[in-house]
This record gives structure tokens, sequence and C-alpha cells, in this order.
């Protein structure tokens, strides 16, 4: 079965709330990603790193810079270095998961999710990235797992209850199914109605 993409930087956030840094040069990459101008964006972070290489908030930023101009091993490279800064930042991992998911790469996904929810405290995100990679390796039962400890923490998480619905459908649990793309419909999920009127009428 196939699985949407649902645009990442919906659902994490575009910046890294890891606080401001102490120079312009960083504020100015961030307004200009903030308006779409990822190359602008690039080059003011490539200066604000050529004096500050380890900070994890540019480097981050850049990298989702480069991750909205589709220049993944840029991302890559960028993610990586602030993760090696920081190796218990979710968010870091996160992207790194779901750059690889936009590559197929899906052992690669697993593998920064999976790191994702060993950190104390991981969000409902992380388990639904989780998931959403064991989904795409057609792990079926662990994938659905996630999905619901996803929902557990997070009873408003559409996306996680629309892709649950999606996988108890491809499993012959339609009933199930079907209530779950109701309760995405319900969160806004847009596309779950689309769902639901092609496999549970």
């Amino acid at each position: 079965m196939k699985v949407l993409n649902l645009g990442f930087a919906a659902l994490i956030g575009i910046i890294l709330t890891l606080g401001s840094c102490s120079s312009g040069g960083s504020n100015r990459g961030d307004v200009l990603f903030s308006q779409g101008k990822y190359e602008e964006a690039i080059k003011a972070y490539d200066s604000f790193l050529a004096a500050k290489p380890k900070d994890i908030k540019a480097l981050y930023n850049r990298g989702r810079s480069y991750e909205e101009l589709g220049n993944y091993s840029q991302a890559e490279k960028d993610f990586l270095a602030a993760l090696n800064q920081d190796t218990k930042n979710i968010q870091v991992m996160l992207s790194l998961s779901n750059i690889y998911q936009k590559q197929k790469n899906h052992n690669s996904a697993l593998l920064y999710a999976d790191y994702a929810v060993e950190v104390p405290g991981a969000p409902a995100m992380a388990y639904f990235m989780k998931g959403r990679a064991l989904h795409q390796i057609g792990n079926t039962l662990e994938a659905m797992r996630e999905y619901s400890a996803a929902i557990k923490m997070d009873k408003d998480f559409g996306q996680a209850y629309y892709y649950r619905g999606m996988l108890k459908i491809a499993t012959e649990k339609k009933k199930s199914g079907c209530e779950d793309l109701g309760l995405a419909i319900r969160l806004n999920v847009s596309i779950a109605e689309e769902a639901r009127d092609k496999y549970c009428k």
C-alpha cells in the first residue's frame, strides 16, 4: 500500500527552538527562510557559521533550507553536524528520519526515528515517524503499535489516525480502520476524506 508523504515541516515545525543566536547573521537566515528565500537563507547561515561552525540552530536551519531545495545530501551533512553537537536532539533525529524517508531509504529512516523514541521525553511525533518507517518496510504489527503509541500520547494527532486507519484497512480490519479515518477527518486531515470515500462505502 502506498504511504503518502505529508509535509514534514508542517508536522514538526520549521525552525529549531534552541533560543536566539547572538549574531544577526543567523537571525537574517531565519527571516529569509520564513519568506521562502532558501538560497539567500543558506548564504546568511554560511556567513554566520564561518564564525560559529558548531552552532546547532544555524546548522539545523541551513539543513532545513537545503531540504526545502531538494538538496538532501547537504541537508544530511548539516543535520549530522548538528546531531554531533547535541546527540540527544530529537528534532534533528526526526529531520534525518524524514529526509531518508523522502529518499526511500526506509532502514535509515527507521534508525533515526528509533534513536528519537529512546530519548526520555520523546514526543508523539517520534513514535509516528518510527511507525511510518516500519509501515514502509512492511512491518505492519510494529507500525500499528507505534501509531497507537503516538495516538496515546496525543489524542489529536490526526495524521497518526489516518496512517493507522489505512494500515488497518490494508490488513483486513476495515471497520476499525474506517473509524480511524473518521477521527482523522474530524482532526482536519483532508486526505482522509478521500480514503474514507474509497474504502468505507
